[in-house]
């Protein structure tokens, strides 16, 4: 068996690679679509979820970067242009969502397709032994499991 200078399968770095940039292009799109509701949000909550967007896509910027450098750490090549991230994104771009309930269900189905992809990665890692990337989709599923409860209890009912 062929292994990495890190000691990991090519077999799996080349698996494990797809599947990570998978969810890049998906954390570059929510990324977005979190700029997107910060900036057009209106309305009587307009200062609460103004503040809470940042939070939210300030965090997302550094989780971007940690799943393109955990890529790097592979020995692979993150996708990097716009074209590659629609492409390859199960999250689609939000657009002109200006009332606060839309915005938070765009929250909450966006975490809910990262969750679903996250765990997936985890699964694969555990599988390899490949604690670092086991590591990283923990706590990137820890985070999010948190904001997607935290969103929900907003909306006052279970999504």
């Amino acid at each position: 068996m062929q292994t990495t200078s890190i000691g990991l399968s090519k077999d799996y770095t080349q698996n494990v690679e797809k599947e990570l940039n998978g969810l890049l292009a998906n954390f570059t799109v929510y990324y977005q679509n979190l700029r997107a509701l910060h900036w057009n949000i209106r309305g009587a909550h307009f200062f609460q979820l103004h503040e809470k967007f940042e939070l939210l896509y300030t965090r997302a910027a550094i989780e971007v970067d940690d799943i393109a450098e955990r890529i790097l750490i592979l020995e692979a090549t993150p996708l990097h242009t716009l074209e590659d991230f629609i492409k390859n994104s199960k999250i689609s771009s939000s657009k002109n969502v200006t009332d606060d309930s839309t915005a938070v269900k765009v929250i909450i189905e966006n975490l809910s397709t990262l969750l679903k992809v996250e765990r997936n990665i985890l699964e694969l890692a555990n599988e390899n032994t490949d604690d670092g990337t086991a590591d990283l989709m923990t706590r990137l599923i820890n985070d999010q499991e948190k904001d997607h409860w935290m969103m929900r209890a907003w909306l006052g009912r279970k999504v």
